[in-house]
């Protein structure tokens, strides 16, 4: 069994307060939430329509895609509206010295 490799990728304060932000890591686009003060991680493109969920609406724990208004939960990628008909990935976060990890598994 395979250790679990955590990816730095920013500064727990480079995430904003109740928004999100894209960002490439690992050659992967990825999307990063902030809630309440805790950090959420997901792939940044829709499932349904290939837009950016950076550039979308966060209302508490649902981030709207830009282009057709589908919605999910930030804390593990579920869809919870039309529509989406497939959950967006979502990662392990961890906070260690002030900065974010990830764990971005095999895919």
């Amino acid at each position: 069994m395979s250790e679990t490799q955590w990816t730095d990728v920013v500064e727990d304060n480079g995430v904003p307060d109740d928004d999100v932000i894209g960002m490439q890591v690992a050659g992967r686009d990825i999307a990063l939430y902030k809630v309440e003060g805790s950090i959420f991680a997901t792939d940044n493109i829709c499932t349904h329509g290939h837009a950016r969920l950076c550039d979308g609406f966060l209302d508490g724990y649902e981030i709207e895609c830009p282009l057709h208004q589908g919605k999910f939960d930030v804390r593990d990628g579920r869809g919870t509206c039309a529509p989406i008909t497939a959950d967006v990935r979502s990662y392990p976060v961890r906070i260690e010295g002030g900065r974010v990890f990830l764990e971005l598994g095999d895919a």
